[in-house]
This record gives C-alpha cells, structure tokens and sequence, in this order.
C-alpha cells in the first residue's frame, strides 16, 4: 500500500470548505507547517528571549528592537502565531494519521492471497521450478520453512484444470507501516509536550487571572499578590538565587517587561556553595549543598546539586545553573586622580554588592551603586599577538613548526596563550542627581601587562552597557600601592615642588660656570612643566600631553615641531624624575633605584596625562572584602516532557522502522505437476517496498532455499 500526500477528500460540502479540509490534511501541509517551525526555533536560539528591552536596544538599536517586540521574536515560543502553527501542525498531522491509520492497519491484516497467478510471472523478482512432491505437501514445507524464517503466512486452496492448487501468501516487514504512524504520531506529541511545558499556561494566567508582570524592586516577601503565581501552576520554567546560609522559596520569571514571582511548595537552604578551579583560574565545578525544607510537611531533606545532576521534589526540578554574589561586604579607599584638592586621608567607603549609598565626588554629591564583585579574573597574558602570515615566502626550515602550530585540536589557538588569574575587581556606578550613572571597573591588584614596564593599576570606565571599558593605567610603586602615583601628582600640582624640581634639573645637566644656559634651560623646562601639569592654559587641553602638543603647534613652526617635540620630551622627563626624587625627600623615603624610577615614570607620565580624561576626580579601589556566594538555580515543573520523551522514543523508533525495516511479500503458487519432472510445479514471485541489493540478494537466498535446484528456465 502507498502512503498518499493528499489530504481527505470530502465528498460533500462546499469546493472552498473541501479544498481547505484537504488542505489542512495533507501531508504537503504539515511540511510546511514543520518547516516554519524549525525557521522559528532558530531564530529563537539565536536570539536571546525574554531579555529586558534595554538590552535589545544596546545590541540592535530601537528601529529592529521595535521590528522584533512587533512580531514577538524576543518571546517567540510564546507568539501568538508560534503557537497558532503548533495547533495546525498537531491538527493537521492528525488528519494525516486518521486518515492513512485504517489503511494501514487494514493492510497489516491481508496476505494479498487472491493475486492472480498469471500475475506473478510480471513481478522483477521471479522463478519457476518443480517439486517431488504434491501441492498439499508442499505449501506445508514450504510454509513451516518461511515461519520459521520469521514470515507470517497464509494459505489458499484453488480448483485449477490440473487439480487443486495452492497459493501460499508470505509477508515480512510489516512494521515499515507501523513507522509511518509511530513518527506522525510522535510529531503530535512532542508538538503537545511542548506546548504543555511552554509558557503559553503562565500568559494564559496573566490574560485571564488579571496577573501583571513586576517592575519594581525590594523584599520578594512585599510582593502583591497580583504579581504572583500559586503553587498549582501546572508548569512553569524560572530563577531561584539563594545566598549561603539563607532560604529561599520564590523563583523569578524573566519576562520582556519585568518578572513574575512563582511560590515554590518549599524552600531551599543553601548550606554551602562549592566551586573549583583549574590551575589557571578557570572554574570546573560547581555544586551546592542544600536543604529542602518542605512547607506543606516540614520535613528537611539534604541534597546536592551539580551541572547536569539535577534534584526533584515534589514534581519540582532544580538544575544548578550558575552562581552570583550573595551579599558580600566590600571597603572602597578612594584615590584622588586630578585637582589640587586630595582625597580625605585614609577615606574608606564600606558596603553591600547590590547595595548604594551617598558620597562626596569634587563638589558634587553622588551616589555610589555597588554593582558586583569578582574575586577571580582570567585573562591571557600570553603574547606573540603578530600571527601575519606572508604567502610569498616558504620557508621550509620553519614549515613543520608552522603547520604543528596549527593543526590538531580545534580548540588549539595558533596564538600562544597564557591564563592568568589578576585577582579580585569591583564593579560600581556613580549616580548624579539626575540619574546619570556611569560604570567603574576597578582591579584590586597591579597587573603585570608583560610588556616590561612595571604592574599597573587597571581602573575601567564606560557611560553605558553597549560599550567595552576604557582602562585607566596607575603605575604601582615598589609597595605596589596607588601611593607613589598620588605623590608625583601631587608633587606636579604645587608649584614651589615644580620650581625646585626645575632649578636642580639645570644644575645637574649645565655644567658649573654655564649661569645664562642654565637660566634659559630653567625656564624652558619651567614652561614645559607647567603647561604640562596645566597651570599655563592652552586651548582644548587642561595639562597633560595634550597641552604640550598644542603648545608646539602654537609656538613652533611646522618644520621643527618633530626635532623640538623630542627635546621637550627629554625635558620633560628629566624635571620629572627631579619633580619624582624632591617628593620622595619631603615623604621620607630613600631615593629609587634608577631602572625603577624610570620605568615607574614612562608610565607615570601617560596616567598623569589620561588622568586628566578621567570622567570623575576621585577613583574607588577595592580594599578589603567578604565574598558572600549565592548559588543560582534554574526550576522547572515540566510535566510535558515525559510526552516528549515519548515522543522522542517513537520518533526513534519511526523513522528506524522506516528506513531500515523492509516490507517484504511472497508468493508461490503451487499446481499439480505432470511428467517426469516433478509432482508440482511452484511460481514464486517477491514483491519488496524498495528495490535494493539486499531484495535481490534475500530473492536469490529464498529461491534456493524454497526452490532449490529445480528452477526452470523462463
């Protein structure tokens, strides 16, 4: 029997209602339908759902953010149109197995016993022989051999001129047709379990309930109810975080505008989070000891939780899906980076991550967001960044080494790579009184950049989320503190210390004896040190390299500007390490080693000029901590996903029965024989759903089993 693509043809009715019912089941139908899904889902997978809109808007831009609300794609498995082609695909794939489902099982009924006998002479696969023995003996032999070989059979005793004949009926394979209903039905199931373990159920609450999604902040326990889903939500999908030493018993749904709390039937205590590291900082385990605490009994159970080994509870299943910062204590000291004016001595600002409070920034009154803290940051400090490569030269002594270097592994980079763990970093906004904010990335520690300088300060800030960090870099002394940094840039906004500075810069590089060049190198050196701390105004620049830049351009003609930039420079640097050794003298510290002070100048000299850039005057660095973990759980009530399975097993077996399981019929038709030759004389005939080696290798078999050497010719 063929499986037909067409749908139902009705036979009463309207053309236009026929044309649609046939429509609707045929198999072209639910293709398409399947098609449109599958484009769906990958659009889905793509693009991240149920992000809040502000993040759409940093990554797309309001006119695709407003293209992508308009047809649902940031909540595709909830659209209205997704879930209108689910319906119709479960419909129509219905329709298809109704209407194919008595066909089929009827056809796994009938042998097909009452073919013709002429008509086996037509088949491809065919032979002709006789057998010593009668008929009726026969078709038993031949029939206990084939049930033997796993055939089902059938007899059917004919009146011919001859005699009595017999047609014996064998078929194999019937499960071929059984694959075509197990995969159709299958597609309605996962179809069906899909749409039971979506969130078409909590829409559904929020379209009839009168439930509303939550924008606000604050304690979950102060919640509305209107903001709330019972416990007898049959299915829901959400977040659960849960600070060490705490309980928590409400899981967030992430919706585009906002979140709905989900009461969960118990509570769940995290009694310590677990996390390991590799050697170079990167993390491979994370666990959470916790205790269920049921609210409905109020019995205590013990658990463990680990990626990919999930705990259920009352129908309830908790997946370990990351962890965040439960409420650690952080101190801030805050750095004066510009002005005159220095940050009051030994001024610490402690408190919560998620947490804010007012400061004084300048002369402006702000507020200091603590956003998050990261005690272990990766970064490859490797180098051998030129991987340019010159198709015009071989080199063939290198060229094993070349290819090594980039063949194997596919996660192999052809770049050396270096993990390191830099240490802690605090993450925080200064907020002004009109609700800008701006986002800091401090790191506790120097980093050693490993471009032979010495370890920097790394101080990050960006206006908004769309853009990476801008990094700030304090050269740390020879304590690896901000302290040297704070005492040449102090010493560079006093003027006495710049005059002093200046005055033995010129004794020391114009011999004795010299006074006038002495005197004319003094105040070129003071000019350039002035205009570079920014005590003499030039236009589009307040100090710094930017200032003497615009004072060549405004006082030296074109031509010279590349021989008398260098001079300046050299000035510049000398009157700085005077300006660097006077600070040290006034602090009480002995005098720096000249590879070090050098080093610590080079880059001394660009932080004090990007500093100046710096959008505040003041910097907070992470002093001291407590890092508080919380463990985030991802919690699901799927009841759809054992029809899925279901679904999945049939699909599996469907497409098996399908593909590899052939269906295969047979016939001999055994007639009185007559002569010499034998007692009867057998027709055999094979018919198999798909013409392959293996039907012509299974025809030959049988013919020689069945048959033997008897075979006629034709």
């Amino acid at each position: 029997m063929a499986i037909s693509t067409d749908g139902m043809q009705m036979r009463q009715g309207s053309p236009t209602v026929r044309s649609a019912v046939e429509l609707l089941s045929s198999m072209r139908f639910a293709i398409a339908l399947l098609t449109l899904i599958c484009i769906a889902s990958v659009i889905g997978t793509v693009l991240q759902q149920h992000q809040p809109l502000g993040n759409y808007i940093n990554e797309f831009g309001p006119f695709w953010t407003a293209f992508f609300v308009r047809l649902q794609l940031q909540a595709i498995y909830s659209a209205w149109w997704f879930l209108l082609i689910m319906a119709f695909l479960v419909v129509s794939t219905s329709l298809c197995i109704a209407r194919n489902a008595p066909k089929i099982l009827a056809d796994l009924k009938t042998f097909k016993e009452d073919i013709r006998a002429q008509s086996l002479r037509a088949f491809h696969h065919k032979a002709e022989a006789a057998l010593p023995e009668a008929p009726q003996l026969e078709a038993t032999r031949l029939g206990n051999r084939l049930i033997r070989a796993g055939w089902k059979v059938k007899l059917q005793a004919r009146e011919t001129p001859q005699g009595e004949g017999i047609m014996l009926a064998a078929k194999a394979g019937s499960a071929n047709k059984l694959g075509y209903l197990a995969a159709h039905g299958a597609i309605v199931l996962i179809c069906l379990g899909g749409l039971l373990d979506g969130d078409w159920m909590v829409r559904a609450q929020m379209w009839l309930g009168g439930k509303t999604a939550y924008r606000g902040s604050g304690q979950l326990s102060q919640v509305p109810d209107v903001h709330r889903l019972s416990t007898a939500n049959p299915t829901f999908r959400g977040n659960l975080l849960v600070p060490e030493g705490q309980q928590s018993g409400t899981a967030l749904l992430s919706l585009s505008n906002g979140v709905l709390l989900q009461d969960l039937p118990f509570t769940v205590e995290l009694k310590k989070f677990i996390v390991e590291y590799y050697s170079t900082g990167m993390p491979k385990l994370f666990a959470s000891e916790i205790v269920i605490h049921d609210k409905d009994t109020g019995a205590a159970t013990p658990a463990r939780v680990e990626v990919n080994h999930p705990v259920t509870h009352r129908g309830v299943t908790l997946y370990q899906s990351s962890f965040d910062d439960g409420g650690s204590q952080v101190k801030l000291v805050a750095h004066a980076l510009s002005g005159a004016a220095v940050a009051p001595a030994g001024l610490e600002v402690a408190g919560t991550v998620g947490g804010s409070q007012a400061v004084q920034v300048g002369d402006q009154r702000m507020t200091l967001e603590f956003d998050a803290l990261r005690v272990i940051n990766v970064e490859n400090m490797g180098g051998g960044s030129d991987t340019s490569v010159d198709v015009r030269k071989v080199d063939l002594a290198n060229l094993g080494e070349a290819l090594k270097a980039r063949l194997g592994s596919g996660t192999k980079g052809i770049t050396p790579s270096a993990l390191h763990n830099v240490g802690p970093s605090i993450t925080y906004r200064l907020r002004d009184a009109a609700g800008q904010a701006r986002e800091f990335n401090n790191y506790m520690l120097p980093v050693d950049m490993k471009d032979g300088g010495v370890p920097v300060f790394l101080l990050g800030v960006r206006e908004n989320l769309a853009e990476p960090f801008r990094y700030l870099r304090i050269p740390a002394d020879e304590h690896s503190t901000m302290a040297g940094f704070e005492r040449l840039r102090l010493a560079l906004a006093d003027p006495a210390l710049r005059q002093q500075a200046v005055a033995r810069y010129a004794r020391q590089a114009v011999a004795d004896g010299r006074e006038a060049v002495q005197a004319q190198l003094a105040e070129s050196a003071g000019r350039v040190l002035d205009v570079f701390a920014g005590a003499v105004p030039i236009e589009g620049a307040d100090g710094g390299l930017q200032a003497v830049a615009g004072f060549l351009e405004r006082n030296v003609p074109e031509a010279e500007r590349e021989r008398a930039g260098s001079v300046l420079v050299r000035i510049l640097n000398g009157t700085l390490v005077e300006l660097d050794a006077l600070a040290r003298e006034r602090a009480g510290l002995p005098t720096a080693s000249q590879t070090s002070s050098e080093r610590f100048l080079s880059q001394a000299i660009v932080a004090l000029s990007d500093a100046r850039l710096y959008p505040v005057p003041l910097t907070f660095q992470l002093r001291d901590f407590q890092h508080i973990q919380a463990s985030v759980f991802q919690v699901a009530k799927t009841p759809g996903k054992w029809v899925v399975y279901l679904g999945c097993a049939l699909l599996i077996l469907g497409v098996f029965a399908m593909l590899y399981v052939r269906e295969r019929r047979l016939w001999i038709w055994l007639t009185p024989g007559s002569g010499a030759k034998g007692r009867s004389h057998a027709t055999m005939a094979l018919s198999s759903n798909r013409k392959t080696l293996d039907a012509d290798q299974e025809f030959a078999r049988l013919r020689h089993t069945l048959l033997g050497d008897q075979e006629e010719p034709r």
